[in-house]
């Protein structure tokens, strides 16, 4: 306990030494395991891992899902709004009515003092030049793509796509890879918040590891296929894909032939590594640039994405499922009294970087505001999540409850529910919803998942979809 009060003293005495600097860094579609620091030696991602060592890395952040088949629209309007994902579908397509309240993240970081910087991706349904005191090159969801970045590869079949070959456009539009760009953009933003009185806030949002997954020759040649593995839960085709909205025709699961193969998924996965360890290499140079402005010691740090992915994991490739590949994200904070070189297995989402931004800054947590700070959690004065259980959801078609090391799965349009016990089947390959030994536990989750689902305001009926 009292190495607990030490350590919390220490943190609150370097938090309000000054308003502290953030440095908002954020991917897009990077699963949590894609980072070689966790363990996965497949990847290279030296930066991220020195991030790592600089701090804390949340080992289970998740995003609560989506209504709309781009992910990242939900996950990014709940990160802006601080509203839970159904709360957040309601304000969807009236961002600019919160905008002209003024309570977006940005603009209540600016009310708390700051001045404020964006770059990259921004997909929110207003306009980031009216959030921001400054933004610079602000993209569009994805860099647009072409119809030979899917279906592929094919065996024995020649392959008409090259992540290198930059007369394709996507992140080689305008001469310079969207990942260069926003580095160049932030490095610029710290030399000019240098020179300012207010602390910063900046919010660099990189497209990549998003398709088309297109990097420099270099990168891909660092990840030969023979380097690359199979996921250990692989399957040609997952079973429920047409019933719980990932039928090939959807977009993401569009990018490789179905069934998958081993061709398939090594070939997008490589390119996937590749994309990832150039905004790996790009993070490193903006860490550079940071300790080189002198203002490193009084800046908090943060890392994460908006979502991960599949690519080949369970037979899927995109993130508009329930398991952990798809609702997990890495997730490292960096700075002042925070812990280095450690992780905590505490249960976040990943939107609570909002509302530690503005803990930090000082600034009030609004009411309509769902999300918690991790400063507590940081500090260790508190030792358990905020969050009894974990909630994600995919249109109508999908709910998921994790609680205590068990994931409970619901697909209401397919009639069924699928049980993991993730604390002894990480990789969720051993459905135990059938087993009668684990029927109490089913029952026990199910039950939970209704509850929140009710707490959520979701409008799904699960007791009507699986009558008891």
């Amino acid at each position: 306990m009292l190495r607990y009060l030490v350590l919390a003293f220490v943190f609150s005495t370097s938090l309000h030494a000054a308003k502290p600097n953030i440095l908002f860094l954020f991917a897009d579609d990077h699963c949590y395991e894609a980072v070689r620091a966790f363990g996965h030696t497949d990847i290279d991602t030296p930066n991220l891992d020195r991030l790592a060592a600089r701090g804390t890395s949340f080992t289970r952040a998740y995003n609560m899902g989506s209504w709309s088949g781009a992910v990242c629209v939900a996950s990014r309007t709940m990160l802006i709004t601080g509203r839970s994902v159904w709360d957040a579908d309601k304000v969807y397509n009236k961002t600019n009515a919160e905008r002209e309240k003024g309570v977006l993240w940005p603009q209540l970081m600016q009310k708390a003092g700051y001045k404020t910087y964006m770059t990259g991706k921004w997909h929110i349904q207003t306009d980031a030049a009216k959030c921001f005191d400054v933004v610079k090159d602000v993209r569009a969801g994805m860099p647009k793509t072409v119809p030979t970045a899917y279906n592929r590869p094919i065996e024995d079949q020649t392959d008409a796509w090259s992540p290198f070959d930059k007369s394709l456009g996507g992140f080689w539009e305008g001469g310079t890879h969207w990942s260069e760009v926003v580095r160049d953009n932030t490095v610029a933003f710290l030399a000019d918040a240098k020179q300012q009185e207010k602390p910063f806030f900046i919010y660099a949002a990189f497209n990549a590891p998003h398709d088309p997954r297109q990097a420099p020759k270099e990168f891909i040649d660092q990840y030969p296929l023979s380097r690359m593995t199979m996921p250990q839960n692989f399957l040609p085709e997952y079973p429920y894909k047409d019933d719980i909205g990932c039928s090939h025709k959807l977009r993401d699961e569009n990018l490789a032939p179905m069934p998958r193969t081993e061709l398939s998924v090594k070939t997008h996965r490589q390119e996937y590594y590749a994309l990832i360890s150039h905004m790996d290499a790009q993070i490193g140079k903006i860490l550079d640039a940071l300790d080189d402005s002198g203002q490193a010691e009084n800046t908090w740090i943060f890392f994460t994405a908006d979502h991960g992915l599949a690519v080949g994991h369970h037979g899927l490739f995109g993130k508009q499922n329930m398991y952990d590949h798809s609702v997990r994200a890495p997730f490292l904070v960096a700075g002042p009294g925070v812990a280095k070189g450690a992780k905590n297995d505490a249960a976040i989402y990943l939107q609570d970087v909002m509302v530690t931004a503005l803990d930090l800054a000082g600034a009030e947590k609004p009411k309509h505001v769902f999300y918690n700070s991790l400063r507590p959690l940081l500090s260790g004065e508190q030792m358990q999540s905020s969050y009894e259980s974990v909630y994600g959801a995919y249109l109508d078609l999908q709910r998921s409850v994790t609680h205590d090391g068990w994931k409970l799965i619901a697909y209401p349009k397919a009639k069924v529910l699928r049980l993991y016990h993730l604390a002894e089947d990480p990789q969720e390959m051993h459905d135990l919803a059938a087993k009668p030994e684990h029927a109490a536990m089913k029952k026990a989750m199910f039950d939970r998942l209704v509850k929140l689902s009710a707490d959520f305001n979701d409008k799904v009926d699960l007791r009507n979809a699986f009558p008891q």
